[in-house]
């Protein structure tokens, strides 16, 4: 299996490479020359979770891993989450249905990708004794599922980037009370999309990259997006294989891109809806054709408080056929005017993938309160957005899931606006509030993010 540049100008790469690269020396974002189409759909129905994991994710390691290092990793990976079947399909009402996905460590759908990825990485930096430098940018979930999985592993040293008071404190706190000496999480003056950028500065800056062996995890990275694609097998085989739509709370694409790909799989989707909060550049996008950048709203889903997301390059690439230049220019423009016009075909082949919906704070609050009232269930926000968008969309005779991403115990704020609960953490997370915190407040400068990098990471 062979690894290719959205933006064609960087080296092809087996799994292994593209995993530890995470983003590619041009810039771009790594994908398979091909998908790889899978047999045997009709008889996962029933499977472990750990062994479909393994029958799907198999034909994109190629050489990298061999069965029992594969199967290991993913033992040891899903071992963490508490559930027995994973990732769980609950009714909300009849044909709509709720994916849990927050089971992990972290009560969030980051723990996935971030448990396999990691010991993935140990695997591969075991064999070749290099040590590593794992820098990445969080909107909240990603870095407190990157710094659980990554504490306390030889040979890696992680720095996590958040941006100072727009996350959770539920969330803050999952990244700054670990105590291991290889994790520092950095409160970014400014935005998820500042965080980003810097992170991008950085893989772009290619001494300093090669200098401290840095490598990313987050959704840039491959290897998350192969295992997101997993919980879509599970679902589909859960519902009997029919057509089937997936909505999906969306912020910087890489879960509902693993949607996609799901479906060149085989996987039986009918439709992919893109659900947004306020901040919804993709759903404008989507439904008017332009792609343009605009300010971040603070919200209580910030998850999803986005407008560059990093993922929809890998949709972009798809649905230009493979046009790597194209997309570098389309990225170019990004960066220097703040934004781009999707071509009339490229809008199309984007449509036929995807549709999208858009709600508000109010209506996120309406819904957490909703779902309450018809079920006793409670949703966080960003699932509570997936939700709303999704009746939407529901057409009878066709089953409707929901990607629930994240506990509502991790924002108990506007779970207690909206319903006047405030859910308790689980039984494993309960001291969560009475441990110190460690945390280095940065500005949204790369020079003083490398000095500190350097400075802290061990040698």
């Amino acid at each position: 299996m062979r690894y290719v540049s959205t933006r064609g100008q960087a080296p092809v790469l087996d799994f292994e490479q593209a995993m530890l690269s995470g983003l590619a020396r041009d810039g771009g974002l790594y994908l398979p020359e091909t998908v790889p189409a899978f047999s045997g759909i009709e008889d996962l129905d029933g499977l472990p979770y750990e062994e479909v994991a393994f029958r799907v994710i198999r034909p994109f390691t190629g050489d990298s891993f061999s069965d029992a290092d594969l199967r290991g990793a993913i033992e040891r990976a899903y071992g963490r989450i508490e559930h027995s079947a994973k990732a769980p399909l609950n009714q909300l009402a009849p044909g709509h249905h709720l994916l849990e996905l927050f089971h992990g460590p972290t009560l969030a759908f980051k723990d996935f990708a971030m448990q396999l990825i990691a010991q993935l990485f140990q695997i591969a930096l075991k064999r070749s004794g290099q040590r590593i430098t794992i820098v990445g940018a969080t909107s909240g979930d990603t870095g407190s599922a990157a710094i659980e999985a990554f504490r306390g592993i030889d040979n890696v040293d992680v720095f996590i980037m958040f941006p100072h008071g727009r996350v959770s404190e539920v969330q803050r706190r999952q990244m700054t009370t670990p105590d291991a000496a290889n994790v520092h999480a950095l409160a970014v003056t400014g935005h998820f999309d500042d965080c980003q950028a810097r992170l991008k500065d950085l893989f772009n800056d290619h001494d300093f990259r090669d200098g401290v062996g840095l490598a990313g995890v987050n959704s840039i990275n491959w290897a998350r997006v192969v295992a997101q694609i997993v919980y879509y097998f599970t679902a589909a085989a859960s519902l009997g294989m029919r057509p089937t739509d997936f909505c999906v709370p969306t912020g910087n694409f890489g879960d509902i891109f693993a949607g996609s790909v799901a479906r060149a799989m085989g996987v039986p989707i009918r439709r992919l809806i893109v659900a947004t909060n306020q901040n919804d550049i993709l759903h404008r996008a989507l439904t008017g054709g332009e792609y343009r950048v605009g300010e971040v709203h603070p919200t209580i889903s910030p998850s999803m408080d986005i407008q560059v997301s990093s993922n929809f390059e890998r949709a972009l690439y798809w649905a230009y056929g493979g046009d790597g230049s194209a997309i570098a220019q389309l990225m170019d423009e990004l960066r220097t005017g703040g934004g781009f016009a999707i071509s009339q075909g490229a809008r199309h082949a984007l449509q036929e993938q995807y549709l999208s919906g858009r709600v508000g704070e109010d209506e996120t609050l309406a819904m957490i309160r909703t779902v309450r009232e018809e079920t006793g269930q409670i949703l966080c926000p960003h699932s509570a957005v997936g939700v709303a968008v999704a009746r939407q969309h529901v057409e009878p005779g066709v089953p409707m899931v929901t990607l629930a991403t994240a506990h509502p115990a991790k924002f108990p704020d506007a779970v207690e606006k909206a319903v006047g609960i405030r859910p308790a953490l689980p039984p494993h997370m309960a001291g969560l509030f009475d441990l110190p915190e460690r945390v280095t407040r940065v500005d949204n400068d790369i020079e003083a993010l490398k000095s500190l990098i350097l400075e802290r990471r061990a040698h």
